[in-house]
């Protein structure tokens, strides 16, 4: 009964515990990545720059040869090799101190971290069923939220930066991080994916069926709204608007993101269940008109930001707001990408959607702070807010292409797999 419910059983909570082993790492470092850069090295604000550009551009290098593998060779083996290009990089980047160094190292750890996210999404997707599959992937953002918060409040009892050894250490144990996820998660049985019929093998394989997919374009381009939007800017845009236009202090902004977690964690699976009852599109429409209010608060804020009491309370509420949408998103896009995917390009789907989401959050807080830091930010709430009501215009559409099972308005019947069939490794 616990498989039919939450999928096949012990293949899927190693799953998970890779997935928070993984965030739990990115929230250790990723946040004093720059300060190491910057200050511990000495390699200026430019260098630290680059280094954030190149890790997140990492993933166009990595992510369409990490699609093509996955597909020919399971998501397990290439699981692997992005723990080890993670594994490595990390250690390196931590004992690096030219420019070159670092980038060189930063790259190669970036590059693992992105190729291990198509291949922890595909095993989700392997080890659940249609039924399961949003409260797996909803599970997955939980416990990425919760690993990147106690990540990061670790780290910061580390960090000295006038001790270089303690960011050493930092990104030590980050490598080590992911030399537990190729423990736990790369080896844990993963049921393959049933024969692919005969018709299918007459069919463009790769990038020529995705770009003939038109839900899945129309996904893709909604996708890097939505990232764009809210994850490239919450902690980069919003971030610089609250500290420079607001003036709330970096204690509060913790709080703020703080309450962002919490908001998640404590909401998540309650939307698990509501969303389980709707439609997928109506879901992420709704998830437009709640981070519209987000940056109605944020414009209330800019206003009165003279009241500093209203003003705090007005951008705490900006990252519950989006903590609310993102709770609601969370069972849904994994989930409609796994839908969309013919059996065979599950990798494919899955890494062009890292991709589109890998570029979004790395292009968005240059663009916020470009703008906040310019003394723009009616310019900045106005753009973001119309980026916003995209989303909301963008999902609607997307219904049309989409058929009712893979919207979420028809439930798909229940099929009923022997348990050893289910642990059948691949």
């Amino acid at each position: 009964m616990m498989q039919l419910k939450f999928g096949t059983g012990g293949a899927l909570r190693r799953v998970q515990l890779g997935n928070a082993l993984s965030a739990f790492g990115s929230g250790f470092t990723l946040p004093y990545m720059f300060i190491y850069v910057d200050q511990v090295r000495g390699q200026g604000s430019l260098a630290a720059t680059m280094v954030f550009t190149l890790f997140a551009l990492a993933a166009l290098a990595v992510l369409p040869f990490a699609g093509r593998s996955i597909d020919r060779y399971g998501p397990r083996p290439v699981l692997l090799a992005g723990c080890a290009m993670a594994a490595v990089g990390a250690f390196a980047f931590g004992q690096a101190q030219s420019t070159a160094g670092l980038l060189l190292s930063v790259f190669l750890f970036g590059g693992g971290v992105t190729t291990c996210q198509p291949a922890l999404a595909t095993m989700i997707v392997r080890s659940s069923t249609a039924a399961t599959r949003s409260h797996a992937f909803a599970l997955q953002f939980t416990l990425v939220n919760l690993g990147m918060g106690i990540g990061a409040l670790v780290g910061g009892q580390i960090v000295d930066v006038a001790e270089p050894a303690s960011l050493t250490r930092l990104f030590t144990i980050e490598a080590l991080t992911y030399l537990g996820l190729a423990l736990v998660t790369g080896t844990a049985k993963i049921a393959g994916p049933g024969p692919v019929p005969v018709a299918d093998d007459r069919r463009p394989s790769g990038l020529r069926t995705l770009a003939g997919d038109k839900a899945m374009l129309n996904l893709l381009v909604l996708a890097a709204l939505i990232f764009f939007t809210c994850y490239g800017q919450y902690e980069s845009g919003v971030a610089a608007f609250a500290t420079t236009t607001v003036h709330t202090a970096p204690s509060t902004l913790g709080l703020a993101i703080g309450a962002n977690a919490v908001t998640i964690v404590v909401l998540q699976m309650m939307m698990v269940r509501i969303t389980a009852k709707r439609r997928r599109t109506t879901a992420m429409a709704a998830t437009g008109v709640v981070w519209l209010g987000a940056w109605g608060m944020a414009l209330l804020a800019g206003l009165i930001r003279g009241e500093a009491a209203l003003a705090t309370a007005a951008i705490v509420s900006i990252y519950v707001l989006f903590g609310i949408g993102e709770s609601m998103l969370a069972p849904t896009l994994g989930p409609i990408v796994a839908d969309l995917a013919p059996t065979r390009l599950l990798g494919t789907y899955n890494s062009a959607f890292s991709l589109v989401k890998q570029t979004a959050t790395a292009v968005g807080p240059a663009f916020g702070v470009l703008l906040v830091g310019s003394g723009t930010w009616p310019l900045y709430l106005a753009a973001m807010a119309g980026s916003t009501l995209l989303i909301i215009v963008m999902a609607l559409r997307l219904r049309g292409h989409l058929t009712p099972v893979q919207d979420n308005a028809e439930r798909p019947a229940p099929v009923t797999v022997p348990v050893r069939e289910l642990q059948t490794a691949a």
